[in-house]
């Protein structure tokens, strides 16, 4: 199945144009708010599913949010950059989450429940890395998008969906049925449409990362923030304990993630 999977990344069309114009403006420090929002106007679906996002509960803003300028005042051209990332790619990719036992609608949850945790817990330990997390973290089940493509095409979606249900490791799953990973299919698929080389290494090695070397803090991150928040059983008490079980494996300080859970 790898090999389907693959020849199906390089037929993937291009990303859309608005976007690396959105990546120059947040690159150009003498870029304003009013530039970003200029382009993210141009694309009506866009503008309708950034303030979706914007006015998802897990953000908390206390107003609602009406306008693409408002959207990019209050989470900043870095965070904005990443969500219209994380809505261009999902659109370009057909979405049948159902081998996996969840609609489009809750896989995207997940992957914002991921993307929100990873900033109240590392905003305390080193928010320097907070952006780059955030995207990755939105973005790194992107994979399970063709995974699933791939089960339905051979029909084994029932026996792939009763597995995935009581799973500990979905993963796991993943490799018996596709001969690959969430992680691996991802980063193929950024390596195609040419992403920074850091954010699809730390996809990449998320399953393992303690080979990651220079990213190990990075892929580590993302390990725990996808077993805390797994497709199949996102925030539950047993999926926090195995994350926490990690981080203090690698002699983490646990606290602060239990407290961003708790603000979650």
């Amino acid at each position: 199945m790898i090999e389907n999977l693959i020849d199906r990344i390089r037929s993937l069309p291009p990303l859309p144009k608005s976007l690396g114009q959105i990546n120059s403006i947040c690159a150009d420090p003498n870029s304003a708010i009013g530039d970003l929002a200029k382009v993210i106007e141009s694309d009506p679906m866009l503008v309708a599913n950034l303030l979706k996002v914007a006015n998802s509960p897990l953000y908390s803003f206390h107003r609602e949010i009406k306008s693409v300028l408002q959207a990019i005042s209050l989470f900043g051209m870095s965070t904005t950059r990443s969500l219209v990332t994380s809505i261009s790619v999902k659109k370009l990719l057909s979405v049948d989450m159902e081998p996996y036992g969840v609609t489009p609608e809750e896989f995207v949850h997940v992957s914002s429940l991921q993307s929100a945790l990873v900033v109240k817990w590392y905003k305390k330990i080193d928010p320097s890395k907070v952006d780059e997390l955030f995207l990755a973290a939105l973005l790194q089940d992107t994979g399970k998008i063709l995974i699933a493509d791939e089960i339905v095409r051979n029909d084994e979606v029932y026996q792939f969906k009763s597995e995935i249900q009581t799973a500990y490791h979905v993963a796991n799953v993943e490799k018996m049925y596709a001969d690959t990973t969430t992680a691996e299919v991802t980063s193929y698929i950024f390596k195609h449409w040419g992403f920074d080389e850091k954010m699809v290494n730390m996809i990449k090695f998320s399953d393992n990362y303690e080979v990651a070397e220079e990213l190990k803090e990075y892929a580590l991150v993302l390990k725990v923030l996808k077993t805390a928040v797994p497709i199949n059983a996102p925030l539950s008490e047993r999926s926090i304990n195995m994350a926490v079980a990690i981080l203090e494996k690698e002699d983490m300080d646990t606290q602060l993630f239990l407290d961003a859970i708790k603000e979650l």
